[in-house]
């Protein structure tokens, strides 16, 4: 049995192996070009008389499309003198105002255009220096499900960080942890933070700090930016010594023979330029629902002795909070991390709602939970999902934000129709009252 008539790589047909080719058979038939099935149809002057009468087609729409503008300002121009508006001149002079209203709108446009442009501008307001890492189970985990409240609490967060991000000219990438099921065979599902931060020091190659966001975070205050709030001035921002707020009673600075001058001290260098990593404190310990890291070659190392395997593979069922286990582990016994690490306030980036640290009682601690009349910059719902419930608590900070970022217009019409409400209430309440006052002495 011959195979000849298989699809075949040699020109004539048939296959080049032995055995599968008998030169008795039929061979494959040439294959026919387009231009010969379709005959002289496709020809060059047949092709080239086409597209010249095609040309010719599109040269009369135009023309004829703008005979008919001009026809239609012609009679907007009669009309307008008809109908006693006014001479031509004056006509023409109604026709440039609102020829001059489209162009007062296009100039307010390219305005606030412009002003995104300058705060993103590296030279500028610096806006593209940053990237917002932002953590959205967009399709859920390995280990979870999602139901509509963890979709709403995902849509709220999103929309405040896109907008945040565009206000001030940061990047903002948004990561899918869906991809998590493919760390599920080598139990490191929850530390993709790492992997994903190596991924954005890739791919945005011109910035200069990455700052990490869980999705149960939400920022309260947008008018606060990053360089303002926190890196213009990041030596009074931070503090390098850990012993100011020491909740893992690490001995700091570090002991031994061979240490250098600048790593046996407890601040380092003491200069903000050798700050590679930003990290706030709870009443536990580290806190990596949000943290800085900036583009070094201390931050490549860093990042490649985190993700060893050696840590998740030997220390996954001991370390019960994974990678942020695993950063205090590395800061505890590997003193070139110090010198170069810096803590931040808590309630400066990541303050926290009663629940978390405490305060379930009203009693709030100032160095953890969210103060309103502070105005704290952001708040993360930190452990909400152990018995609290995320969704209410993220929807009453994003209304408290609402309310708290009221443009002047929006506080007048709130004050307004406050006034108006109680009108309202005091005339309901008089109207009641010859009714209460009856129902009393019958």
């Amino acid at each position: 049995m011959s195979l000849s008539r298989s699809p075949s790589p040699q020109q004539g047909g048939g296959w080049s192996t032995p055995g599968l080719t008998d030169a008795s058979d039929y061979d494959t038939p040439r294959r026919r070009d387009y231009g010969d099935l379709n005959g002289s149809a496709l020809n060059d002057t047949a092709w080239a008389a086409a597209k010249a009468k095609s040309q010719r087609t599109k040269e009369e729409d135009i023309s004829n499309a703008a005979k008919i503008q001009q026809l239609h300002f012609r009679s907007e121009r009669l009309e307008c003198r008809e109908t006693g508006k006014g001479s031509v001149e004056t006509c023409w002079l109604w026709e440039m105002v609102k020829g001059q209203n489209i162009a007062l709108t296009t100039v307010l446009w390219s305005k606030s255009n412009m002003t995104s442009r300058y705060r993103r501008a590296a030279h500028f307001g610096g806006g593209s220096k940053f990237v917002m890492i932002l953590a959205a189970n967009q399709g859920g985990g390995v280990m979870e499900w999602k139901g509509p409240r963890e979709w709403a609490i995902e849509r709220d967060s999103v929309r405040n960080k896109k907008q945040y991000a565009a206000k001030w000219g940061y990047e903002l990438e948004i990561v899918d942890m869906s991809t998590k099921k493919r760390y599920a065979h080598e139990w490191r599902e929850s530390w993709e933070k790492v992997d994903t931060i190596r991924n954005c020091l890739r791919k945005y190659p011109d910035a200069e700090w990455f700052w990490w966001l869980d999705l149960n975070t939400f920022i309260m205050e947008p008018s606060y930016s990053l360089q303002t709030h926190i890196f213009n001035n990041l030596a009074d921002n931070t503090y390098r010594d850990i012993n100011v707020y020491n909740p893992l009673k690490i001995t700091h600075p570090p002991v031994g023979d061979f240490l250098d001058p600048e790593t046996l001290s407890p601040v380092g260098d003491n200069k903000s330029e050798s700050i590679n990593l930003v990290v706030p404190q709870d009443c536990s310990g580290f806190t990596l629902g949000t943290f800085f890291i900036r583009r070094s070659q201390w931050t490549d190392r860093l990042l490649d002795i985190w993700w060893d395997p050696v840590c998740y593979e030997q220390k996954h069922m001991e370390w019960e909070h994974k990678e942020q286990d695993a950063l205090e582990h590395l800061y505890t016994n590997q003193p070139w991390i110090r010198p170069h690490t810096a803590f931040i306030s808590q309630r400066k980036v990541n303050s926290y709602p009663p629940g978390a640290c405490g305060g379930d009682d009203g009693n709030l601690d100032r160095r953890f939970h969210y103060h309103e009349e502070d105005r704290d910059f952001m708040v993360n719902m930190a452990g909400c999902e152990w018995g609290r419930d995320c969704w209410a608590e993220i929807y009453n900070f994003r209304e408290l934000s609402n309310k708290l970022n009221r443009s002047r217009w929006e506080k007048f019409k709130d004050s307004i129709s406050d006034r108006w409400k109680k009108f309202k209430e005091s005339l309901i309440k008089k109207a009641d009252a010859p009714k209460e006052d009856a129902e009393k002495h019958g």
